[in-house]
């Protein structure tokens, strides 16, 4: 089977909205783009159809995610604590292992056919990171990788290393669901709660604290966009 290649994508501003309904979403579009390709695998008279991309952006409420591999024993709070904290705290199937989202969070659900790109996963994480690196260094901030620790990170090598981006994602017939978290007004006292990412000797950050200023609403609208571009030129891909 020959595949049309679409390198479109479907922008969705999703807004303010709890983990739970958000990952169905995501679980929506996920199958619908599986079905699609199946169908077109089981067809014979070459009449392929695209299949589509999108990138969804969302803030969630305070929530605790633990990645399929991730270790309990990293989530520090318990019942009780959590409901002092406001926060809930939620098994799913993405990879890595526990990360916090909340206000002041920018979420990125990238839910691609990577198929219309190119199906490499490792390749898919770098390109991720590359478009928040990209992204941050219009601020000023030098975003790094740090080998064998997914996302993007500060003075990277250095004993005050800190991340400012957390990423985790999941396949399945090379589509994407899930994807990163960049920390812009987030309160990081939540991340005290956690041992994030299971990384217990380096420090969280934000954008806020960095550049020790709060981002308006017209600056994260702003800084959606600076995102949306760097994307669409790291995966040589067109928004709609």
């Amino acid at each position: 089977m020959t595949a049309l290649q679409n390198r479109r994508l479907k922008f969705e501003e999703l807004g303010l909205m709890d983990y739970e309904p958000a990952f169905s979403y995501q679980e929506k579009l996920m199958k619908e783009i599986i079905d699609l390709k199946l169908k077109n695998r089981a067809r014979t008279d070459g009449e392929y159809e695209e299949t589509p991309n999108y990138l969804l952006f969302v803030e969630h409420p305070h929530v605790y995610t633990l990645g399929k591999s991730g270790d309990e024993h990293n989530m520090l709070a318990n019942a009780q604590k959590l409901e002092e904290i406001n926060a809930t705290f939620v098994k799913t199937n993405r990879g890595g292992d526990i990360t916090y989202h909340g206000f002041g969070q920018l979420v990125g659900y990238p839910v691609l056919d990577l198929d219309n790109f190119k199906s490499d996963i490792f390749l898919y994480m770098r390109n991720l990171e590359e478009v928040i690196i990209r992204t941050i260094a219009e601020y000023g901030l030098k975003g790094e990788r740090s080998e064998g620790e997914t996302g993007v990170w500060l003075d990277v090598g250095k004993p005050y290393a800190r991340k400012i981006c957390a990423m985790g994602v999941k396949t399945s017939k090379w589509v994407t669901m899930h994807g990163f978290g960049l920390n812009v007004n987030t309160d990081l006292r939540y991340f005290e709660y956690i041992i994030p990412c299971g990384i217990k000797d380096k420090a969280v950050t934000s954008l806020k604290r960095e550049l020790e200023r709060e981002f308006s609403a017209g600056e994260i609208v702003e800084l959606k966009t600076k995102i949306k571009k760097h994307f669409m030129e790291v995966f040589d891909a067109e928004l709609y």
